[in-house]
């Protein structure tokens, strides 16, 4: 990743001796023994340990042209077999990178096995292996937890991308130190009688200890910035520390003196602020962000030096262990949440005291259709919810106050749903829109295009919403049905709502809507084709007065326009068509154009 060059900082120094825990060269990596707090400073580099190199892992060349800019170099020896992790706390406006290898010599340090090169314009305050303090999951800035076995050599590079930084704190993580708590780090790689470097906390009981066999003096010397100074009194092997600075101690034997250094740092522990208890009204899916209660947790505290994490459980909370995601997906009820806050200048100083419940109120559900209809034969229908909540009340914009209505008026209601607990209100509100539908009625049947596949059209006077059917095949909203052949049919027309459905035979036949029977060949008889389809169709002919004019069936050449022999007058003709059903009654056809016109 490519980063800018142009950076703005806030100057804090974690710890008053910062720099006296950083080496700016590989070859005198700072050891660290056990889990012992590193507090350090970055400022400039001495020699370039990558030797020109452009990259190492995802390390990348820094404004200084080298891949190091501000650089501090560590080193550790595992003790214990397992899952190790670390976090690099630092203020949230500055940019660090890291590299941890496995390695032995400075001069080979291979690839790293974690590398994390990321900007920080997130403004997070952790980098690391394993998993991020302060609840992020999935941070860029985190690399996978590392494997590692009892007796590997890691070195650690740990570099401020810019030229100014508050400096940082190293706290190792990883279930090594349930194993192993006191022995994870191997101490032998220190070789100082005072031991590594002490970072505690404010009121903490540090007692240095220089017993030597065959002592016959000590002296202690203690520097805060301008030299050593010989701390009068101080004559014992042991020494009992009450303020921060570098320490020494002068062992006198017979043989020569034994000098020994070690820093000790003691940082501020926190007091976390009283924090009000949260009620807020919920819904499926929604989270609270616990970022809006740090800044009530720290009071007047900086916040770039302390971090806030929040726990389930008060043993959590002391041990610094599962907090709980900021974007925290909390269901419905009362939990109390465990506050602790923690200094990142050296995570073993902090404050669980705190604690607030965070209550979390149900906005109701409501789940009823939005569309509802009466059926015309029933005449009203029941709208809302069917269950009711005891703990909830209902409000209709009719004025009615139970959870379901019955309505017989088509129109548009509102049903208003309230939870009410410890003072907080949570509602939610639902409009169903009702309407009327009529039963189906099918009023005429119209057939185009006489052939052996007709289009056949099914119409209704009602206004409404309908389905259609024929001969029991599937209900399609269209009222057409093409490729229909000749003969008898069943159409079902429901509605889609269950108010009811008709069914009804009907007969797809064709027939000439005019004659003319005047000797030109063309249409010189009239007749119904498709009558083959029916089973024993007959045809009858009538005048406007209902006199009988003719009778046919399927085996008529049809009418050709006389009675009794006699030419008959050019008008209109009425005429029936019945035929035997499949129950054996003859029936009348229904929805057929009775009539049609004669023309000479």
């Amino acid at each position: 990743m490519v980063k800018p060059i142009i950076r703005t900082f806030i100057v804090l120094f974690f710890c008053p001796l910062v720099h006296s825990q950083v080496s700016q060269e590989c070859v005198s990596a700072v050891p660290i023994c056990n889990n012992t707090p590193i507090n350090g400073g970055t400022n400039g580099y001495g020699v370039d340990d990558f030797s020109g190199a452009t990259t190492s892992g995802c390390l990348e060349r820094t404004t200084t042209g080298s891949i190091e800019s501000n650089s501090a170099w560590y080193r550790f020896r595992t003790a214990a077999s397992g899952q190790l992790g670390f976090n690099i706390g630092h203020d949230n406006g500055e940019d660090w990178d890291f590299a941890l290898y496995q390695a032995t010599d400075c001069s080979n340090l291979g690839e790293p096995v974690r590398c994390n090169f990321f900007d920080n314009s997130e403004g997070t305050s952790f980098i690391g292996v394993g998993e991020d303090p302060t609840g992020i999951s999935d941070s860029v800035h985190y690399e996978e937890w590392l494997q590692v076995e009892a007796g590997e050599d890691y070195v650690l590079f740990i570099n401020n991308f810019s030229n100014v930084n508050s400096g940082f704190s190293i706290q190792f993580t990883g279930s090594i130190w349930e194993t192993n708590p006191n022995d994870a780090l191997d101490c032998s790689i220190i070789d100082n009688l005072l031991g590594p470097p002490i970072a505690a906390c404010e009121n903490d009981n540090v007692l240095l200890d220089a017993t030597t066999t065959g002592a016959m003096a000590y002296e202690w010397y203690v520097d805060t910035g301008s030299g050593y100074q010989l701390i009068s009194g101080a004559a014992m092997p042991t020494y009992q520390v009450l303020d921060s600075g570098q320490y020494r101690v002068v062992v006198t034997t017979a043989s020569g003196s034994i000098v020994s250094d070690v820093q000790v740092g003691f940082n501020e522990v926190p007091v976390t602020q009283p924090l009000a208890d949260e009620i807020f009204c919920w819904s499926m899916g929604m989270v609270y962000d616990f970022s809006n209660k740090d800044a009530e947790a720290l009071g007047s505290a900086a916040p770039n030096e302390f971090m806030v994490s929040y726990h389930s459980s008060q043993l959590d909370a002391d041990v610094g262990a599962n907090p709980l995601q900021k974007q925290y997906e909390k269901g419905p009820g009362q939990e109390t949440i465990y506050v602790r806050t923690t200094s990142l200048a050296n995570p073993n100083c902090y404050d669980a005291s705190e604690s607030f419940v965070l209550e979390a109120v149900e906005t109701p559900e409501l789940t009823f259709p939005e569309e509802m209809v009466i059926c015309e034969a029933v005449g009203s229908v029941e709208i809302g919810e069917t269950t009711a909540n005891p703990n909830y009340t209902y409000l209709w914009s009719t004025g009615e106050q139970t959870p379901s209505i019955l309505v017989s008026q088509a129109g548009e209601y509102t049903l208003t749903v309230t939870n009410v607990s410890n003072g907080t209100s949570c509602e939610a509100s639902r409009s169903v829109v009702v309407s009327l539908s009529t039963m189906p009625v099918i009023s005429s049947v119209e057939k185009e295009d006489m052939s052996t596949n007709n289009t056949v059209t099914i119409h209704t006077e009602n206004q409404g919403e309908y389905e259609f059917s024929m001969d029991g095949g599937e209900f399609q909203s269209s009222n057409v049905f093409q490729g229909v052949a000749p003969g008898v049919h069943t159409v079902t027309m429901r509605d889609p709502y269950g108010c009811g459905e008709v069914q009804e035979e009907i007969v797809v036949v064709g027939f000439l809507a005019i004659f003319s029977p005047n000797g030109d060949v063309l249409n010189e008889t009239w007749q119904i084709e498709g009558l083959s389809t029916l089973n024993s169709p007959i045809v009858t002919i009538y005048d406007r007065y209902g006199k009988l004019i003719k009778q046919m069936n399927e085996f008529d050449p049809g009418w050709d326009g006389s009675f009794n022999g006699k030419p008959m007058p050019s008008t209109d003709y009425w005429f029936k068509l019945s035929y035997v059903d499949n129950a054996g009654n003859r029936t009348y056809a229904k929805y057929l154009q009775s009539h049609f016109s004669l023309r000479r």
